[in-house]
């Protein structure tokens, strides 16, 4: 029988899509390991290597929404990639999620079934 990959779900219960991810997930047998990232943040390092599994630049990670990205006044231009990710990281609200690492990639679940693309 194969080993299965060990899955890490960045995980918010108040996020409707991180909940359908834990709950797809679930559904086919697999039990992640969950990270609230609210209460458990990831660093700088962390969200640097999501950015990369991800592909994405910091912003196209960023909630946008989120009053903190307002009153930083995150949408200036001049923000420098490593500034974004150092606001992140200081204020996980931030952070788009859910995220799931698996096999060495990520993938964001939005929808949830984007997942299922790197089990």
């Amino acid at each position: 029988m194969p080993i299965r990959s060990v899955v890490i779900l960045w995980h918010n219960p108040r996020c409707s899509k991180s909940r359908g991810t834990l709950e797809l997930l679930r559904e086919r047998g697999i039990e992640p390991v969950i990270v609230d990232y609210q209460k458990d943040p990831p660093g700088v390092a962390e969200i640097e290597r999501a950015l990369r599994l991800l592909a994405r630049e910091p912003r196209e990670l960023m909630r946008k929404g989120e009053a903190v990205y307002a009153e930083l006044g995150l949408d200036d231009p001049a923000f420098t990639p490593k500034q974004l990710i150092a606001a992140m990281a200081a204020h996980p609200v931030l952070i788009e999620r859910p995220i799931m690492f698996a096999n060495g990639k990520a993938a964001l679940g939005r929808p949830p079934e984007n997942v299922l693309a790197i089990l």
